[in-house]
């Protein structure tokens, strides 16, 4: 990917909170008709050691695990975070010069790591309840997997296998204004507040938070 320095994000936590965040991924592989994307909600497992770990689950007819690679090939995994129109008539320079286009402002994490079959009843059980306890978590009465009836579940979990991933090496892109005056990035934040769009809230949070680093690592 490419990343100008501007725009990369290494923090451990805040590509964790992406993930938890905005959980479906694209996971890129190299199958048997070339390369494969998949659509898979991942959970980011707290695992004990430094190696952050994903891990999901897929149907059993989906050729994905039976390809993965027994060598511990590398998969990439997408994580599509916000993502919003900039208009260029936003800008607070655009009266001064009118030296000013539109553009696209969105955050993503890319992770590689080998996958990994896990064709276990009892860890995608596990599996399963932790990324639904995770989704659930906000809800005023969470829906857990014991809710259903059991040889209901147990018939669809042997529907599925499971997969995780080792995540050998990880960035993150932040592309929210941060290559423009904080002027102009005030008005991007007041307009995306106006912005009656899915994810303006939240773009304007990721851009006043980058205002907000910069400000704070000048003062340091």
């Amino acid at each position: 990917m490419y990343c100008p320095e501007a725009f990369a994000e290494n923090r451990p936590e805040i590509l964790r909170a992406l993930i938890q965040r905005y959980p479906l991924a694209t996971l890129v592989s190299m199958g048997g008709n070339g390369l494969e994307a998949n659509h898979i909600p991942l959970y980011f497992a707290p695992g004990e050691g430094p190696q952050p770990v994903l891990q999901g689950h897929v149907a059993r007819a989906n050729p994905l695990w039976r390809e993965a690679s027994p060598d511990g090939e590398e998969v990439l995994v997408i994580f599509q975070g916000p993502q919003h129109y900039i208009s260029p008539s936003w800008y607070a320079t655009k009266a001064e010069t009118g030296k000013v286009v539109p553009t696209w402002n969105y955050a993503v994490v890319h992770a590689h790591g080998p996958l990994q079959v896990r064709d276990d009843p009892d860890w995608v059980r596990q599996q399963m309840v932790a990324l639904t306890a995770q989704q659930e978590n906000d809800f005023t009465l969470p829906w857990q997997v014991d809710d259903a009836p059991q040889d209901f579940t147990e018939r669809l979990i042997g529907q599925v296998v499971g997969i995780e991933i080792p995540i050998s090496r990880w960035m993150g892109k932040w592309k929210v204004s941060q290559n423009q005056p904080p002027c102009n990035r005030d008005s991007v934040v007041a307009h995306l507040a106006r912005q009656k769009q899915p994810d303006s809230g939240v773009m304007a949070e990721y851009v006043l938070t980058s205002l907000k680093d910069d400000k704070r690592d000048h003062a340091g």
